[in-house]
């Protein structure tokens, strides 16, 4: 039976950004059958009625990045610069507390974080990922989860030699497990990957045809840490060895420059930019204004919750839109649409999503959440991108779908 969504203001996030106050959905099975008005998506009788009250009816959100087992590290130790917190504190609680056990449990629980925060979709990279894939599919939100990739001896793979053909071997088992769950490989960066780890996972990657994901350019002092650029830049680099395309997700890249994002666009790469997560460690502001003038797909993500210390994308597109217009001092740049876009259907372009969610239109898979706008602080909404971008939180999303199927009512997890 169909599940019709009605009676509230639809953002469809299309390519025309319609926007219907009288709007409604209609599902089924798992996909859109129609949206509109309520004219529009008259038909047979629904099984399932949602009211949305006079909220907005919009696109599930995207989380371009996450770690989501390291929620288990979320506070463990604020306030440091990126190396330091690396090396002396998240380096070696992985070694004594990530097993297959820990990451099953904190995926799960960062999954029912993200789902309540109306986060759908979250493309994730970590160690032991094939039990975080198993979580992710018994929560039922969607995913790219990626088996990471470094040249240490890691959780789950002692052996670094062993690192590739591990990352292989999940991607095959991680291919059962479900249609919402999309296995990647993650090469953790250039600087904990050689050169010839990236090719090999990355020609691992292609082989499988799945998304190739990598931190680059995060910090100021990450070239130093390379060895074998020889003047180029970081993003210079990786191009050399061949690993960009449209199949590649660049996280961070905050400090590149133009010839850099001319690489970027020419190749096709999605980029993830990560606000907050950038800020705390002080690593630095990405120049996404200039990347998406560059015609670049850029995202949002969260990153772990060891260096953000959530998963609110409410709160990471609010902090993006303001921390630009500051850099710039331009109000003018980044404005709402632009960050609703990147945590929609921009960030499901970025993660290689686009044509399957990321808007309401039909034939889209139904990952649809429904954003209460009754309380004190949305209330009046004269523009709802700017009530969804500057005034509206996690805690207001009231109803979620991921492939038709509730996840989410009444603001509690089913």
């Amino acid at each position: 039976m169909d599940i019709l969504i009605y009676n509230g203001v639809l953002v469809t996030m299309d390519d025309d950004l319609t926007v219907v106050e009288d709007g409604a959905v209609r599902i089924r099975d798992n996909e859109i059958l129609s949206c509109g008005t309520m004219d529009d998506v008259a038909g047979t009788e629904a099984g399932i009625l949602i009211d949305a009250r006079g909220g907005i009816i919009m696109p599930g959100l995207v989380n371009g990045h996450t770690h989501t087992p390291m929620s288990m590290f979320r506070g463990l130790a604020d306030d440091l610069p990126l190396d330091k917190w690396l090396n002396e504190h998240i380096f070696p609680a992985e070694a004594s507390q990530v097993n297959p056990g820990s990451v099953s449990k904190w995926t799960a629980h960062s999954c029912r974080e993200m789902l309540l925060a109306g986060i759908t979709t979250c493309c994730d990279g970590y160690f032991h990922e094939i039990h975080a894939a198993r979580a992710m599919v018994d929560t039922g939100i969607r995913a790219v989860a990626g088996q990471g990739v470094i040249d240490f001896p890691a959780p789950g793979v002692g052996d670094p030699g062993q690192n590739i053909a591990s990352a292989v071997a999940y991607v095959n088992e991680a291919k059962k497990l479900s249609s919402r769950l999309m296995p990647s490989i993650f090469c953790h960066s250039p600087y904990t990957c050689s050169g010839k780890t990236l090719k090999a996972a990355k020609e691992a990657a292609r082989d499988a045809g799945v998304l190739f994901q990598v931190h680059v350019s995060e910090s100021r002092g990450e070239p130093e840490m390379i060895p074998g650029l020889n003047g180029r830049s970081v993003v210079a680099y990786l191009d050399d060895l061949g690993i960009l395309d449209a199949s590649t997700l660049l996280v961070h890249c905050v400090w590149v420059d133009e010839a850099d994002m001319k690489i970027i666009g020419k190749r096709g790469c999605g980029v993830i930019h990560c606000p907050e997560s950038n800020m705390k460690l002080a690593s630095g502001i990405a120049p996404v204004p200039e990347m998406l003038a560059a015609g670049i797909a850029a995202g949002l993500g969260t990153d772990g919750c060891a260096s953000n210390n959530d998963h609110d994308l409410f709160a990471e597109m609010d902090t993006a839109a303001k921390l630009h217009k500051v850099v710039a001092m331009d109000p003018c740049v980044m404005d709402a649409v632009t960050c609703l876009k990147m945590a929609t259907i921009d960030g499901a372009r970025a993660i290689g999503l686009d044509r399957r969610i990321g808007s309401i239109s039909p034939g889209k898979l139904a990952d649809i959440i429904v954003v209460d706008t009754g309380k004190p602080h949305m209330i009046p909404m004269h523009n709802v991108y700017s009530g969804l971008v500057y005034a509206a939180k996690s805690s207001d999303v009231s109803w979620v779908l991921v492939d038709g199927i509730v996840r989410v009512k009444a603001g509690e997890l089913v």
